[in-house]
């Protein structure tokens, strides 16, 4: 926890691995227009292009390194031209490198235009959706791609719907308190490696690696695959990160928090999130504690933080003058002699 961890981010995808997993992981449907060899085309960002000013002849700003989106506009474009005029028009696309194109709706391009684009490699696929809602999901599905990545060792599970990163030195106890919340109703989302990837500017999404998901190791037992001891409810393929609790050893040197009117944070990935000191001590239920800092971190976004209101409440005895409530006793309870 002494150092930044090491940023991961893609540099490209290939068009063979983007269709595929738009097939087998988002459910679109995909069909094939030409015959050309896409394992090596690849591409480089996730922003997506229409290509209708380059189709009229305008290239000098022609971002052909993005993925290319025909839709009804420019297939009506290209419908109306004479084949020469056509020809000439999807030229324009084809003299450059781009990595593939999609077609819209179930649009069809005329055979002379898809062998311009096989004759320069350039592959083409059809979906029957909408181009909005094509574009949103492979927009989405990109971003996710070129998105920046760190890898922790590190416990996340969800609390109460609060996403909770347990991070402490190794054989401090992280998996054994992500088994116990598990036991206790919440939901694991990965244990020993954790994968943040940024999706907005502050937003952290968590999840597994796809060999260990969802098991974990506890030393004296062994491996425990969660979702088959415990069931489907008790596991999360991802959440987003809200709340990072730091498992560290009782140090009596150390400074802790008492009242919680000081905010810590920690920055993962450019992005601030809530951090909190909890020291290790026998006997402590460090379980009811994290259940306790997720609750607290509920009633924060809702705007109520207990500290302020003790805070106030402390001012307002201070500035009235009363007499401490805590020397005085509580006010009488009428007919209350439990």
């Amino acid at each position: 926890m002494a150092h930044e961890p090491k940023v991961f981010k893609k540099d490209f995808i290939t068009v063979d691995f983007l269709a595929d997993r738009l097939v087998r992981t988002v459910g679109i449907t995909l069909e094939a227009v030409n015959d050309v060899p896409s394992d090596e085309r690849q591409i480089v960002e996730n922003t997506l292009h229409r290509p209708g000013l380059a189709l009229a002849g305008y290239i000098d700003l022609f971002t052909y390194q993005r993925v290319q989106i025909i839709g009804n506009t420019e297939n009506q474009y290209l419908d109306h031209l004479s084949l020469d005029d056509r020809k000439k028009a999807f030229q324009n696309l084809v003299q450059f490198p781009v990595p593939v194109v999609f077609l819209t709706e179930n649009n069809k391009l005329h055979q002379e235009v898809v062998d311009l684009a096989s004759a320069n490699g350039i592959p083409i696929f059809r979906t029957p959706l909408p181009s909005t809602d094509f574009m949103t999901v492979l927009r989405e599905f990109l971003t996710d791609q070129f998105a920046p990545q760190v890898s922790l060792h590190a416990s996340m599970v969800d609390v109460y719907g609060v996403g909770m990163l347990l991070r402490g030195k190794a054989g401090i106890g992280k998996s054994e308190v992500a088994l116990d919340l598990v036991e206790r109703g919440h939901r694991l989302v990965a244990d020993d490696v954790v994968i943040l990837t940024k999706k907005d500017d502050q937003v952290l999404m968590a999840a597994g690696t796809e060999l260990v998901q969802h098991f974990m190791e506890i030393r004296g037992l062994g491996l425990i695959d969660v979702r088959s001891m415990f069931g489907i409810r008790a596991i999360r393929f991802q959440k987003r990160a809200e709340v990072v609790v730091n498992m560290q050893l009782w140090d009596p040197d150390e400074e802790y928090s008492r009242l919680g009117m000081v905010d810590e944070t920690i920055s993962i990935l450019g992005v601030d999130l809530p951090s909190v000191k909890l020291p290790i001590t026998p006997g402590k239920n460090v379980t009811v504690l994290c259940e306790v800092i997720a609750l607290n971190h509920l009633l924060k976004n809702y705007g109520y933080d207990p500290a302020v209101v003790f805070a106030e409440r402390l001012e307002e005895r201070i500035r009235t003058k009363k007499k401490s409530a805590y020397l005085r006793g509580i006010e009488y309870f009428e007919h209350d002699y439990e």
